[in-house]
């Protein structure tokens, strides 16, 4: 039995419920503006700097898709489709404005709808390069300085280069922070779950920052002192693959005797890899981190993304990887045999899962992964 850790649950308390949590109603009691974005290439301290919170949209919760199909094809992805069925039944009713990026032609359609028949008052999207060249570097800057100046316009406020410079710092050390937290999985005996990982990482989506920083600085002083998780006898799994914001998923697979000790998700690693160099003026230090952070199925080469995967791989000891794909993912489904087929020759087991967007087949799920850990111990 895990010990349950006090300033988790203070965590998931403030950033329940879902979508709306009481952090963000306690922002919006004080007459403050609250912004969604869609995608992790969206640099959230721009949001920041000009007084509001930055949140992330998802579709946690969207069990039956109904209103959704209306205006989006049956074939595009159900994370898509999930958060615009939210936004029509109004779930979404409390922000003043969504970003998103052209990560993925069902996002931009989930905007394209979002922008036309949905009356959040600031709507607003990126277009992000799909390399990583100087000139690339140059675009998404530009791009980021007309985020930038449309914020100010719309919102009355100055978003200024010292805002900029100190929301930076902010959001920097949430990254430190969550390193020093993956720090804690490395080990045989890691001190936190996967699924503990998950919950964290969601609830600095869903609070103020320097409330979340203050929070997590206290959970990794109480981590010391709790029993190991494991020692040694868990399997030790890494979850690559598209957007997984459900750690129910993570505690199924955990509960059957493994430890995820990292992953390769955009509500992971993707998230926080990387700091922003506060050297260089800020707009453009913020379009070199986010073009540069660990790439998306999206970006190209693919060499970059299998690097990180190895890197990840051999720096958390894993001993298998679960490739899990939402059903419609194109980007991620065509990266998938090639990315499969390295990891296998590496020697790294890999097991496939075609997943509906939430927890629809968990059942099934939990059968393939128990017969996945069975073959992996019959391998060792």
């Amino acid at each position: 039995m895990e010990q349950s850790l006090k300033v988790l649950e203070e965590l998931k308390e403030a950033s329940s419920p879902f979508p709306q949590s009481k952090a963000i109603q306690a922002w919006k009691a004080q007459g403050k503006k609250v912004v969604g974005w869609i995608c992790t290439y969206i640099p959230e301290e721009i949001i920041e700097a000009g007084g509001m919170l930055p949140i992330r949209v998802t579709g946690a919760k969207a069990e039956d898709i109904t209103e959704a199909d209306a205006y989006l094809y049956a074939n595009t992805c159900t994370f898509a489709r999930g958060c615009l069925e939210l936004a029509l039944r109004k779930d979404y009713d409390f922000l003043d404005g969504v970003v998103s990026g052209t990560s993925c032609d069902p996002i931009r359609r989930l905007f394209d709808v979002w922008n036309n028949y949905l009356q959040t008052p600031f709507r607003h999207i990126v277009s992000v390069p799909h390399k990583i060249t100087p000139e690339a570097e140059e675009f998404f800057a530009q791009q980021l300085r007309h985020l930038k100046q449309e914020l100010e316009e719309f919102f009355q406020v100055d978003i200024t280069t010292d805002k900029l410079r100190e929301t930076i710092k902010l959001y920097n050390k949430s990254r430190e922070l969550f390193r020093k937290l993956y720090d804690f999985r490395k080990s045989g005996g890691p001190l936190i779950s996967g699924t503990e990982t998950m919950e964290i990482i969601q609830a600095s989506m869903r609070m103020p920052r320097a409330e979340f920083n203050s929070q997590l600085e206290r959970l990794l002083a109480e981590l010391p002192q709790r029993q190991a998780l494991s020692n040694g006898d868990r399997p030790r799994l890494m979850v690559v693959g598209s957007i997984l914001d459900r750690p129910e998923f993570i505690n199924a697979i955990e509960s059957l005797g493994a430890i995820v000790v990292t992953d390769e998700l955009c509500t992971g690693t993707r998230f926080w890899w990387n700091l922003t160099d506060t050297t260089l003026e800020p707009i453009e230090a913020l379009a070199k981190r986010y073009l540069n952070h660990p790439p998306c199925a999206r970006m190209r080469p693919f060499s970059m993304r299998m690097d990180f995967v190895m890197g990840l791989i051999n720096e958390f000891k894993v001993e298998g990887v679960i490739y899990e794909i939402i059903k419609f993912c194109d980007v991620y489904g065509h990266d998938k045999p090639v990315m499969k087929q390295k990891l296998e020759d590496a020697g790294i087991p890999v097991l496939e899962l075609d997943l509906e967007y939430g927890m629809g087949g968990i059942g099934q799920i939990r059968t393939r992964v128990e017969a996945f850990l069975e073959m992996m111990k019959v391998g060792k």
